[in-house]
């Protein structure tokens, strides 16, 4: 038998016999809750639908914690435990999984393992599998053979005795998700495809039990959900909630009315599995068994198992809490084994009567409380923060803000000058110090932490190579700092402008610019960070057409002097002659082209000017019907699913046609004849594989039977996007290397954004094309009837561009949600799965919309050195330093945010975003620097 000793940790700890002879895991990757308990369940799973309603099967729906991406769930349904927000990039390449878990029990226990599917198994359980195929998870275009390539084994397998757990993980539901969307009519036959195999499957176990035996178990679940837009990744119902279900011959079949499955954690599969298998809990899972799978047992059986998960959690527990003692969960856990050792007494003593019924269904209920108790208090402590590691980096991206700000009046002035003095502070004592200082921090801290630190498993030698880029970093701000108490009079930007007042224009973008990054220290504010933007740009274009009325209705006294010689050409507005200008020499050289400004005020310049901050707010508000996005209003329906659906087929088409034809007419006006050809062909060939995949349709096509992956004309846009993309990268380098030419640099630039903007129209969905086309639109519109006739100073149109290319990533359908990636267009034109260039597409498709608004403010501050050389200077410096601001208080406030309840869901996708957003915002401005290589041109003002 056994002893139970009270105020000692029980000895009865050994494993139980297993519940199970054989089991199998089905996992259908991104298998909704209600494509099983729904609609879709009972028209297209009618096997599986019947085993739910009538049959020996017990149905869950599980929750699954955000990030919702397959590697992070797989570890948490066989570990049991809560992984990081990492994981989202470790799931690209995911490594060997070192955390104790459900199979390296299984197979330290002698039981053979098969496992056929995704191979991010392959990669988290090296050496663990008796028998393995693996399939490519990441190469979503192929929904077919991805299963069929799991199914082909099933007859022999099926057929053998030489394993003990099976594990299928079919992929084709997932990628038909990101193809198309969850009601794509390609979801029903993929659903019947897998009721299909269930009910093989089932049968198979069925017809092998034997009366003596153990029986077996069947498995169905999905590692995650699928948003309405056929991603996922985020925190939404559709997202999280998956479908559970264990059916069994041992279990007793359903009687009576059919209620709502009951929810439970995807953690909890670990726990009931392993007690299933006769396996050891794993170390880290904060699961609980779910109840239904053992209340067949005997009540000490029961209970014996409870036992069994409580001690696992109360060690745990102390692991993890110095105060464990005092934890709610704790107490309960040892009232409720004080009372199983009074119910022991009574069974040993062989009373059978009421009252041991009674109490046995009371520890029970004790138990169970102690359990979710435990649970909850382990799933708040398992974030172990490394504060270290944290506060090092936070210190770094703060020194690099501060020296920006602190650098800000010699790199806005006319020399764009951007002076980081590091010899003197390299050579002081102070940097010497700082590094033996910091030096001696890092080695306490080290030898002193507990926990494990990232900072502190590095090399010394990267260590102290961090120790002295922090000491120099902050050597030199205390250098530029020492400067500027120094020589405290600033230099100006230009001297016409020298004291002048801050316009109503520059108060609000840097209102508009600090209230944007403290919003984010709210999650409301982060989950709907788009109605900021949106806000930001509609009242960025009232006062832009503020600005135009007082030019060209409040004309200054020294225009009306000017009057008789004022007169400009529509596409050469940028020779205007206002006194306010901050980017021109002087207005007497210009004086020789000029000859009446009346004309001028009553030509059609001035209307255009007047209703283009109008004509924009107009798109806009088309653009936000286009795409619901954000987390409040995201299930809204919008014109893009009404676009998208297979009624709207021909409407879609159209928009399609016109859209290209749009992006052909506003692109081509200042590129080559070559690259005129090869974009008409290029937008062609975006037209010809959006049909040949089935989005849109020719106007002679018949029928869809053709339809295919289109692979040969994805190609075929490639190769005219590198074409024109190498003819404007050719005259870049004619420019800077045989002659400082800045027509063929302007050039260049142009038909490189070009080569940019078709790639873009073929990797957007197709009722996304309208956003690139006004994008092109607005562009235009600014160029010629608000920057050139205004002449705002080159900080002033950088703020604009941001602003604007931070608009489109949302008009996109982008949010702060992983689940808004677009994971198709990583394998445009990809007949398998390629890491590299999978990376780029997908980063490219999502960032597009600031992308291109980045390079076009080089495009055009390129065309523009004619006012002022140093303008390029001056937009890479104000680009940089306007996408370094959000970031660091960002992170500074998500550090202190921490413990915050929606720090997962909410805080941690929108810093992946922006830590990507900080490497694209680093590549810009490198190429703004390589283009601005001539600085001995830039003159003197």
């Amino acid at each position: 038998m056994f002893t139970f000793i009270l105020g000692v940790t029980s000895n009865w700890t050994k494993i139980p016999s297993p519940l199970f002879k054989k089991a199998v895991i089905v996992l259908i990757d991104a298998l909704r809750d209600d494509f099983v308990f729904g609609s879709q369940g009972k028209q297209f799973m009618p096997y599986t639908t019947q085993l739910v309603e009538k049959g020996t099967c017990h149905s869950f729906i599980a929750e699954a914690k955000p990030p919702t991406v397959t590697m992070p769930r797989i570890k948490a349904l066989m570990t049991g435990s809560i992984p990081g927000f990492i994981d989202v990039i470790m799931n690209l390449n995911s490594p060997a999984l070192l955390e104790d878990n459900l199979i390296w029990q299984a197979k330290t226990a002698g039981k053979r393992i098969i496992f056929y599917g995704d191979d991010t198994w392959v990669k988290l359980f090296p050496k663990h599998f008796v028998e393995y195929d693996g399939t490519t998870s990441f190469f979503v275009s192929d929904y077919t053979e991805v299963d069929d390539n799991v199914t082909r084994h099933l007859d022999s397998v099926l057929k053998r005795e030489d394993w003990d757990l099976l594990i299928l993980h079919y992929l084709g539901l997932d990628h038909i998700g990101h193809l198309t969307g969850p009601n794509s009519p390609l979801v029903g036959p993929k659903l019947y495809e897998m009721d299909n195999i269930l009910k093989k499957i089932h049968t198979s176990l069925l017809s092998k039990e034997e009366e003596s035996s153990l029986p077996n178990l069947l498995i169905v679940c999905g590692d995650h959900g699928m948003s309405e837009t056929g991603s996922h990744g985020g925190s939404s119902e559709e997202e999280v909630q998956t479908p559970l279900l264990f059916i069994s011959s041992a279990f007793e079949k359903r009687n009576g009315p059919l209620k709502q499955p009951e929810l439970v954690q995807q953690t909890d599969l670990a726990a009931t599995l392993a007690i299933g298998l006769g396996l050891p809990i794993s170390r880290n899972s904060v699961g609980n068994i779910i109840l239904s799978i053992i209340e067949g047992k005997t009540m000490r059986e029961q209970l014996r198992f409870l036992h069994l998960n409580g001690f696992q959690l109360s060690r745990l527990l102390q692991e993890n809490m110095p105060t464990y003692e005092k934890d709610p969960g704790f107490e309960h856990f040892k009232i409720a084994e004080k009372s199983h050792g009074n119910w022991i007494k009574l069974y040993l003593e062989g009373n059978n009567s009421e009252v041991l019924l009674n109490l046995g269904k009371k520890v029970l209920k004790q138990y169970l409380e102690a359990l979710k108790i435990l649970s909850s208090s382990l799933s708040k402590q398992v974030a172990q923060y490394d504060m270290y590691s944290m506060t090092v980096g936070t210190v770094i991206v703060l020194e690099v803000l501060l020296l920006l700000l602190l650098s800000m009046p010699k790199a806005l002035s006319s020399r764009a000058e951007f002076e980081v003095p590091l010899s003197p502070p390299l050579f002081s004592l102070l940097f010497y110090l700082m590094c033996l200082m910091l030096c001696a921090v890092h080695v306490i801290v080290c030898t002193s932490a507990e926990s494990l630190c990232y900072f502190c498993s590095i090399s010394w030698l990267m260590a102290v190579g961090v120790m002295m880029l922090i000491s120099a970093l902050m050597c030199v701000i205390l250098s530029a700092f020492g400067k500027m108490l120094e020589n405290p009079k600033l230099p100006a930007k230009n001297p016409a402008v020298s004291n002048s007042s801050w316009s109503e224009l520059d108060v609000l973008m840097l209102a508009g610019t600090v209230g944007h990054a403290v919003s984010l220290g709210a999650s409301s504010f982060v989950e709907e960070e788009h109605q900021t933007w949106y806000f930001l740009i509609n009242t960025l274009c009232l006062a832009l057409c503020q600005e135009i009325c007082r030019h060209y209705f409040l004309v200054k006294e020294c225009d009306l002097q000017l009057s008789t010689a004022v007169k400009q050409n529509f596409d050469d507005i940028e020779e205007t002659a206002q006194c306010r200008n901050v980017d021109i020499p002087s207005c007497d050289s210009k004086l020789g082209k000029v000859t009446s400004s009346g004309e001028f005020l009553k030509g059609s310049e001035k209307w255009m000017g007047l209703a283009s901050p109008w004509i924009i707010l107009i798109c806009c508000r088309l653009l936000r019907s286009l795409n619901q996005t954000g987390v409040q209003w995201a299930h809204r329906p919008d014109f893009g699913h009404w676009l998208t659906s297979s009624e709207h087929k021909a409407v879609l088409s159209l928009l399609v046609a016109i859209s290209l034809v749009m992006i052909f007419i506003l692109v081509q006006r200042r590129c080559s004849l070559v690259s005129k050809i090869a974009m008409a062909l290029g937008l062609l060939g975006v037209y010809s594989y959006r049909a040949a995949i089935g989005n849109v349709v020719f106007p002679w096509q018949q029928d869809s039977k053709d339809i295919s992956k289109g692979i040969i004309e994805a190609r075929f846009v490639y190769v005219f996007v590198l074409g024109i993309i190498f003819t404007g990268t050719k005259d870049l380098l004619k420019s800077q290397v045989i002659s400082a030419d800045c027509k063929t640099k302007s050039i260049g630039l142009w038909e490189v954004y070009s080569g940019l903007v078709l790639l873009a129209a073929l990797l957007f969905r197709p009722h996304n094309l309208p956003v690139l086309v006004f994008c092109l639109l607005i562009q235009m519109i600014m160029t010629r009837c608000i920057w050139k006739p205004l002449q705002f100073d080159a900080a002033q149109i950088t703020i604009m561009h941001y602003w604007f290319g931070q608009a489109f990533f949302y008009f996109q359908g982008n949010s702060n949600s992983i689940a808004s990636v677009d994971i198709s267009a990583g394998f445009v034109g990809l007949d398998n799965y390629v890491e590299i260039p999978a990376i780029f597409l997908t980063g490219f498709a999502t960032y597009a919309g600031p992308l291109l608004w980045a390079i076009h403010l080089l495009c055009y501050l390129s065309s523009e050195v004619s006012r002022n050389s140093a303008a390029m200077g001056h937009g890479c410096f104000c680009y940089a330093l306007i996408c370094s601001v959000p970031v660091t208080v960002y992170i500074i406030l998500v550090t202190g945010l921490r413990y915050h309840l929606f720090i997962w869901s909410v805080f941690s996708p929108k810093l992946l975003y922006e830590g990507v957003r900080v490497f694209i915002s680093a590549a810009v401005c490198m190429f703004f620097t390589a283009m601005d290589q001539n600085p001995s041109q830039k003159i003197h003002d």
